[in-house]
């Protein structure tokens, strides 16, 4: 049998305005500018997306399922600028067949900093979705799905029941990534790995038509995970939300290929769909898998080094961890907002100084002319904190 268990990254981060070493402003955020970016990818990506997964849904009768993971400075830009994706989301909801998954609230690099601060921002997302959705996440993923056996101890001391992570080939090994895992020293515990390749057909080469296998049809992708059976027990199909009409246009065929990949799929009749609760219900762990150095699912390394790869991000990251406590013994809520609203990864992402084609990805995503710029304003913005602080 080969389950495919589909799962969702939805994230939007405040972004920060240009921000002079001279301005006193408090006001960081570019509100304009943030609106208008979650308005676009809104109509080009999570409401088309949404209406065709939620039509999947209700054609299979249930049987087609799927997970997100949405941090909670998205849901609140989604509440504030757009109500109609949330009103998509709680449509998807009440099917039954949609799980929402744990992370850090501001999609943070928490874990590595501040363990009671990571443990703060997940708290605040576990409640926000349990308000929001009514449901209790048993599984975590952390931020762009960074991981090691430090933080599966630790979230599951937390109560998590499962984690998601990347498939890397260096921690694999001669292993396949369509088994569910253990972490050393956490039994009950189980891992989720991101089977990268087929994952990464869809998010990255879907619409590439130097590719050999474009154009990919939903007859192929099938075919594809059949290959599984016999050989694994899931299909672990990770990715970004907006490789759904921003990373890959509608008139690639993008909706049209998910509205009849799951039919095409469940043609085979050993093959279903699961969330990522259901997958650690139904299957144990088929060993134990050792990852004592952080990965992600970042970049072709699968490493930190999109986040702190140079000096100008490690300098900042120390800088903007180093007024944690004085902070929060402050006692200002704004300003602990404000602060975690930095912690954000992507304020870090945009300071990265790769090249070829991880750089260009990078670039894609970043609202700086350099990762100098980036790195200047927000160091302008820090300064401001502190100055706050001191206050």
């Amino acid at each position: 049998m080969a389950s495919v268990c589909f799962y969702f990254q939805v994230h939007q981060p405040f972004r920060l305005r240009r921000y002079s070493v001279f301005d006193t402003d408090r006001h960081y955020f570019d509100d304009h500018k943030n609106a208008e970016i979650c308005r676009k990818v809104a109509h080009k990506c999570y409401l088309p997306a949404n209406r065709t997964l939620l039509e999947t849904i209700r054609m299979h009768e249930g049987r087609f399922r799927i997970a997100y993971s949405i941090t909670g400075v998205a849901l609140e830009q989604f509440q504030q600028y757009i109500p109609e994706v949330m009103d998509s989301f709680h449509e998807l909801n009440k099917t039954g067949c949609v799980e929402f998954l744990d992370e850090t609230y501001y999609h943070s690099l928490s874990f590595l900093y501040s363990r009671e601060e990571f443990r703060a921002q997940v708290e605040l997302h576990r409640q926000f979705i349990k308000h929001l959705f009514g449901q209790e996440p048993r599984v975590f993923r952390n931020t762009e799905l960074i991981y090691n056996n430090d933080l599966a101890h630790f979230v599951s001391h937390m109560g998590y029941e499962g984690v998601l992570t990347e498939g890397a080939d260096h921690i694999l090994g001669y292993r396949s990534p369509n088994f569910v895992y253990r972490p050393p020293h956490a039994p009950r515990m189980k891992l989720l790995l991101k089977n990268y390749r087929l994952s990464d057909d869809i998010a990255f080469r879907f619409s590439n038509r130097s590719w050999e296998q474009w154009p990919l049809t939903a007859e192929k992708f099938a075919a594809w995970v059949n290959q599984i059976n016999g050989n694994g027990h899931l299909c672990n199909l990770f990715m970004d939300y907006e490789t759904f009409g921003e990373h890959q246009w509608a008139d690639t065929g993008i909706f049209d290929f998910m509205r009849h990949v799951p039919g095409k799929i469940m043609e085979h009749r050993d093959n279903n769909f699961l969330t990522p609760s259901q997958v650690i219900d139904k299957y144990d762990s088929s060993g134990e898998i050792d990852i004592p150095h952080m990965i992600s699912w970042a970049d072709t390394e699968r490493d930190l080094s999109a986040w702190l790869g140079n000096a100008m991000q490690s300098n900042a990251l120390h800088e903007l961890y180093k007024l944690e406590g004085p902070l929060k013994e402050k006692g200002d809520e704004q300003l602990l907002t404000d602060w975690r609203r930095l912690t954000t990864s992507d304020h870090f992402y945009y300071m990265c100084t790769k090249y070829w084609a991880d750089g260009d990805v990078h670039k894609y995503f970043s609202p700086y002319e350099s990762p100098y710029d980036s790195y200047i304003n927000f160091m302008n913005v820090l300064d401001n904190i502190q100055t706050r602080l001191r206050a």
